[in-house]
């Protein structure tokens, strides 16, 4: 049998899951993280900081502190609810949405390359199982903590 684990290990390199930086765009180094919060804002309409925090389960002081760093970049507009002014809507700034479509652009050539070396039966099958192992991962209990 495979080494399961070492297999997550190499693909996690290869996909640059380890790099300070995840990816440059308009001149600006964006982190993982960064990148994450901006894919989520970018995807989803005005969304609160919490919604954001919650779908990339980040817990909300570290979530706060990328938040106030992509502001300072001038890529995410951060606005009180009127109403509820206790809570904060993000939305891209046109720079933030500019980055977005590059780093999108940029991800979506690399899986290209990436697929182009194998036969559609074998895109077909990567992209279920990648269904498939989500799927499994958000049933477990024990996803995203530590193994006691």
């Amino acid at each position: 049998m495979e080494n399961t684990r070492e297999m997550f290990q190499i693909m996690t390199r290869r996909f640059g899951l380890l790099d300070k930086n995840c990816c440059t765009a308009g001149g600006v180094d964006i982190s993982l993280i960064q990148s994450h919060i901006i894919y989520e804002i970018d995807r989803k309409h005005n969304p609160s900081i919490q919604q954001v925090a919650d779908s990339l389960s980040i817990d909300i002081t570290t979530f706060s502190r990328q938040v106030q760093s992509l502001v300072k970049l001038g890529l995410v507009k951060k606005t009180q609810l009127p109403e509820d002014r206790r809570i904060n809507i993000l939305t891209l700034t046109t720079e933030g949405k500019y980055i977005s479509t590059v780093i999108d652009g940029q991800m979506n050539n690399y899986l290209k390359e990436v697929f182009s070396h194998m036969s559609e039966f074998e895109q077909d099958m990567v992209i279920n199982s990648i269904k498939l192992l989500n799927d499994s991962m958000a049933k477990s209990k024990v996803c995203c903590t530590t193994l006691g």
